[in-house]
């Protein structure tokens, strides 16, 4: 028996003799009644008296005697006592019945309480047995009460087949209290303020048990043998908690923040680790976390905020934490309260510019430590430290964070580095690990605009100078210093402007000859303005040299300038390094200047180099890592541009038409304004033919089949199809120009009264455009749904669209309030239907996961967006110019487009280059440092609408092995067999060749083919199969390669089923019935020479000629010649 608590329990305020021990029942005994020693001791005194006290005390040393009650005498009842508890705990460690002694002394009538409360990792003070009982009449005596305490099985035993989830205790306390029935501690009073009136009270500790050492309980149930058997599979293994951690790596690679309303979206799931996940909720309303990331600003933000890092909820509200960077350069930090409210606060410091620093924000409950380190060593920083007496409200799995921009706010100019997220600790700066990752690549960007800042002042000051010099006829000591940089070399310019010419001409040789050789007075005079001017000067320049014949030579020479171009922010010359030095196109190949030029393109929102930068990261390519959040961030960016792009009709824009270089038929109907086409449907068109002044109005106005855009030429189109002629295409298309005015004046009275014309023919565009018209113009809610209802159940994409924007705007009629789930499902019917917006917003939906009916799927959204960015104009015109000089045959022309196309991640412009490769490899070898043909056919086959001949061409480069490749048998199968599935007529012939030379198809490309492999168990059953379905979709009405291979297997199954059957056994019979006769006659003719009688020739001439037998040599020497059996002769 072990006591616990004695040296626990409150003092005393008197100390008081203790009353002298009691007689127990044993000592009373042995004592004899007459008081005398006992017998056997002789007498003696001195040996009674040990034994007295050896009796008496001896019973009591190690061990308490239980259930007994000291009795004080009468005569010291006048004593004061003072109330005292403890207990003694039999079992040190937690039992399912533990048995506890209570000893405590009342000096008033009092009432007794016990209690056990438990602490685990996921809670605290959780009370697991509770007991009281009152002491009204044994008053200043000293009690002692047995209890039996009881604690609950899942943290006494093991898990078992009815206990599932048993609990890991830290610590369990055993705490007694008395309480006065007279003074508030009655046995009525609540328990939790029972405790707040004690007079006495103590506490110990029990010793827990680990899950794994405890006991299996019995619990007098048996299970049937089936669910015995299954839990006694597991019942002695010891779970293990997932490989889990609280750091998440929100960002690993650069991203380009370009300064607008799009950002990375990430979200964090729930801990899989329970201890993890427990504390994770314990802390919502004391949040400890930490984040850190790395910067790089170009500018302060140009709004009030811009965004860096912030959590948005459920409700599409900000939450903790919201990090932003202020106008002034300050960090703006703002929580979400406990109580509902927003709290924010500004930082004293502001961060760095142009310069790489990695900022930290620490949350501990109410303060928040911000530190700005700078550089990659972190020698120097900024620090600062806030405290709020508020609770913070912190859920970090009920939302989603945003990096960057968002259409909540804008983001920062600038990059981000790499960004980790401590979910459950606050760190000391010195305590993160996070390191700047792509080292060299930051190093990069940082070098790039160092001289790109240098090239800026150059171009201002002296495009400043210039015009000033124009202004006055004499500067600079009376010379012109306009004509002095005009002579370029030819002396010393006297002009003091530029002490600085000398030293600079060598650095940029390119930038001052492009400066010699402009026209500086047209440029405009604003700073910005003037440099973006230059910039794009110095492109065209460039572009011009490669659009020669042998453009591709000059690749080298024109670089120089397309840097400075880069550097004057035109950054369609960004892309065009990053593709050079990516593909290797006539430079070196160098990896980490493409990601430089691509990553400085997308931060200037470049249109291209934001699609590259968004392919690359889709698939993994190029060194770039996979991550599908950051690709959406790049062609999210785009495809909100693209729908506005095709509205305002400016800039190098062009429709984006799948046309693909094999397709001879499609190549036939391109033409130009003096094309045999173009000048065919004008004819038409100007006859009356409705079909033609429609097709040449769409040409004209969106630039299709190879005509210039013409905004204009095609309004006079469709006016004079409109009013001439009842179709109601062509008069919902003048109507819809009318309204917004492009190209033409705005006349809504007549667009109105045409769009009622189109919509009565029943035109379901035109219903739509009615609806339309009462939303915008008229803000009549009730009517615009109307007519969207309508037109919605005619097919029109563009009406669904418009209902989900009422359910989303909350102006539905007769349906309150905001509704997203309906929105979301109008917006996908949109989508389905090839509208742009309503795309957009599924993809939104599905990178966020906020709405239940869209669960978060980061690849979806990446397909979506890239779906819309895909017809971007400005794609478009790049596709058109590389296929406008493939069918000029410009070939240099050609191969440099479609490059630029083709990195972009977009399907057609990849099989059309490698078409380009095949038919000039010379080329291809010539100027581009990679494998052409396999590189953009491998590139297509990962695309969702790849076409079916590149997976052919890939099975053939796998079959066949390209260019120093292995053989692989296998790729090869699966290339083929995803050709058939899609139909193509080639991949099931490629694959029975395949079986015919001796390959093995195996089980899962068989089921993925939908061929049973128990209906086709041998290769002749899978052979025909495949020849079938070969024939079947074959496009050839006579004799196809398909239908004779069908016909030749089916005439060898016949001629090997004759060769084996019938024939055979015709042939065996008929050999096996020659022996036998050979072997008959051979015996008769052995016999018949070995018989008696005369060695003269026999008289049966019979016999001599059908015996096949040869007479010996030597025998035929001794005889007559023999007689000729033909001609007999009588014999006498």
């Amino acid at each position: 028996m072990q006591r616990r608590g004695a040296g626990l329990r409150w003092p005393r305020q008197q100390q008081q003799q203790p009353p002298p021990p009691a007689v127990g029942p044993r000592a009373a005994a042995m004592v004899p009644p007459s008081g005398g020693v006992p017998p056997g001791l002789g007498g003696r005194p001195a040996c009674a008296l040990l034994l007295l006290c050896y009796l008496n005390f001896v019973p009591s040393w190690g061990r308490q005697t239980s259930l007994t009650t000291s009795v004080i005498p009468k005569a010291e009842q006048s004593v004061a006592y003072k109330d005292f508890i403890y207990f003694t705990v039999f079992e040190g460690n937690v039992r399912n019945v533990s048995e506890v002694s209570v000893e405590y002394l009342c000096s008033q009538p009092c009432v007794v309480n016990l209690e056990a409360v438990v602490s685990s990792e996921f809670r605290s003070s959780i009370p697991v047995y509770k007991k009281r009982w009152k002491n009204e009449k044994h008053l200043h005596t000293s009690r002692t009460q047995i209890v039996r305490v009881k604690f609950p099985s899942i943290m006494v035993y093991r898990d078992d087949y009815f206990i599932r989830h048993s609990i890991s205790v830290s610590a369990v306390i055993l705490r007694a209290w008395i309480t006065h029935q007279y003074s508030g501690g009655g046995a009525s009073v609540k328990w939790d303020q029972h405790l707040l009136h004690a007079v006495a009270k103590n506490y110990t500790l029990l010793n827990t048990v680990p899950p794994f050492e405890r006991p299996f309980k019995d619990h007098q149930v048996c299970l049937e043998w089936n669910m015995d058997y299954i839990w006694n599979l597991q019942a002695n293994k010891i779970p293990q908690c997932p490989l889990e951690n609280d750091v998440a790596v929100l960002l690993g690679f650069p991203y380009a923040s370009s300064g607008e309303n799009t950002g990375i979206v990430k979200k964090f799931q729930r801990f899989q680790n329970r201890e993890l996940e427990a504390t994770r909720r314990q802390r919502m309303d004391y949040p400890v976390f930490t984040v850190s990331l790395w910067l790089y600003l170009l500018h302060y933000c140009k709004a009030s905020l811009c965004g860096i890092l912030y959590f948005v909820d459920s409700n599409e509200m900000y939450g903790t934490p919201s990090v932003f960077l202020t106008e002034e350069g300050h960090l703006h930090i703002q929580m979400h309260l406990v109580k509902g409210e927003d709290l924010a606060v500004k930082t004293k410091f502001t961060v760095p510019l142009k310069e790489w620093f990695r900022l930290d924000v620490s949350f501990t409950g109410g303060q928040i430590v911000v530190t700005a380190s700078i550089g990659q060593d972190l020698r120097s920083y900024r620090d600062q430290t806030i405290s709020f007496r508020e609770d913070f409200h912190y859920n970090d799995t009920a939302g989603y964070f945003i990096i960057g921009g968002s259409r909540y706010v804008a983001g920062i100019e600038g990059f981000f580095g790499p960004l980790k997220y401590y979910r459950l600790r606050s760190l000391h700066p010195a305590q993160i690990f996070n390191p700047l990752l792509e080292s060299q690549l930051a190093e990069q960007i940082k070098l790039y605009y160092e001289r790109c800042a240098e090239v800026q002042e150059i171009i201002s000051v002296y495009s400043s100078v210039a015009q000033d010099a124009d202004q006055r006829q004499e500067a600079c000591h009376l010379h012109n210093s306009y004509l002095d940089f005009k002579r370029k070399y030819g002396g010393p310019s006297t002009c003091r402007a530029f002490p600085w010419e000398k030293e600079l001409k060598a650095k940029h040789p390119s930038l001052f000859q492009a400066l010699l050789e402009m026209d500086l007075l047209t440029v405009p005079r604003n700073q910005n303005k003037s440099i973006s001017e230059i910039g794009g000067r110095i492109f065209e320049k460039a572009v011009k040299r490669l659009s020669g014949v042998d453009g591709l030579h000059r690749i080298s020479s024109v670089i120089p300038f397309l840097m400075d171009s880069s550097c004057c922010g035109y950054h369609r010359a960004s892309y065009y390094l990053a593709v050079f030095y990516e593909t290797g196109l006539s430079v070196p190949r160098d990896r980490l200047q493409g990601m430089l030029y691509s990553l400085v393109g997308g931060q200037g929102s470049e249109r291209l180099s934001s699609m590259n930068l968004g392919y690359k990261h889709y698939q993994g390519v190029d060194n770039y890592p996979l991550d599908w959040e950051l690709s959406y961030a790049y062609y999210s960016n785009i495809a909100m541009k693209t729908p506005l792009d095709q509205h305002t009709l400016q800039g190098d824009q062009a429709y984006v038409e799948t046309i693909r270089l094999k397709d001879d038929e499609i190549l036939k109907v391109q033409t130009k304004e003096d094309g045999d086409v173009f000048m065919w449907l004008k004819h038409e068109a100007s006859r009356g033919n409705a079909a033609a002044q429609q097709r040449l109005a769409q040409m004209l106005f969106w630039g299709q089949q190879g005509v210039a855009k013409n905004p204009e030429a095609a309004i006079e189109w469709y006016a004079k199809g409109a009013l001439e002629t009842e179709d109601p295409a062509l008069i919902y298309d003048y109507a819809i120009v009318l309204f917004k005015g492009q190209g033409v004046k705005k006349n809504r009275p007549l667009a109105l009264e045409l769009m009622k014309k189109a919509a009565s023919k029943g035109l379901h565009q035109a219903v739509n455009g009615l609806g339309w018209y009462y939303h915008k113009f008229k803000k009549n809610y009730a009517k615009a749904a109307k007519y969207w209802l309508k037109a919605e159940d005619m097919g029109n994409p563009d009406a669904s669209y418009n209902l989900g924007v009422l359910y989303l705007d909350g102006v539905f009629p007769g349906v309150p309030g905001r509704n997203q789930t309906l929105a979301g499902e109008y917006f996908h019917k949109a989508a389905q239907g090839g509208h742009m917006e309503g795309t957009l917003w599924c993809s939104l939906y599905y990178i966020t996961g906020n709405l239940e009916t869209f669960p978060r799927d980061p690849e979806k959204a990446v397909v979506w967006a890239k779906h819309v960015a895909e017809k971007n104009g400005y794609l478009g015109h790049v596709i058109r110019k590389g296929l406008n000089a493939y069918l000029e045959g410009s070939w240099h022309e050609a191969l440099l487009y479609y490059v630029l196309a083709a990195e972009t991640g977009i399907e057609v412009s990849q099989t059309n280059l490698a078409h380009i490769c095949e038919e000039r490899p010379d080329l291809a070898r010539r100027y581009l440092g990679v494998n052409c043909v396999w590189r953009y056919y491998n590139f297509s086959v990962f695309q969702i609408d790849a076409p079916s001949f590149a997976y052919l061409k890939m099975g053939d480069l796998y079959y066949y092995g390209h260019q120093n490749r292995s053989q692989d048998l296998e790729l090869s199968v699966q290339m083929y067999a995803q050709a058939a599935l899609d139909g193509d007529s080639q991949g099931f012939f490629n694959l029975a060749l395949l079986i015919e030379e001796g390959a093995i198809i195996p089980h899962h490309i068989l089921d993925f083919l939908e061929i049973d492999s128990t209906l086709h168990s041998n290769n002749i059953s899978i052979l025909r199969e495949l020849y079938e379905r070969c024939w079947s979709h074959s496009n050839e009405e006579s004799f196809s390669p398909c239908s004779l291979a069908w016909l030749y297997l089916h005439l060898r199954l016949v001629w090997g089923a004759v060769l084996h059957s019938a024939l055979i056994y015709f042939l065996g019979t008929f050999l096996l019935s020659v022996l036998i006769a050979w072997t008959v006659q051979y015996f008769q003719s052995v016999s018949a020479g070995s018989s008696p009688g005369p060695a003269h020739a026999s008289t049966d001439h019979t016999a001599t000629t059908a015996s096949p037998a040869v007479t010996p040599a030597a025998d035929i020497s001794a005889r007559d010649p023999p007689t000729v059996a033909n001609n007999p002769e009588p014999r006498g």
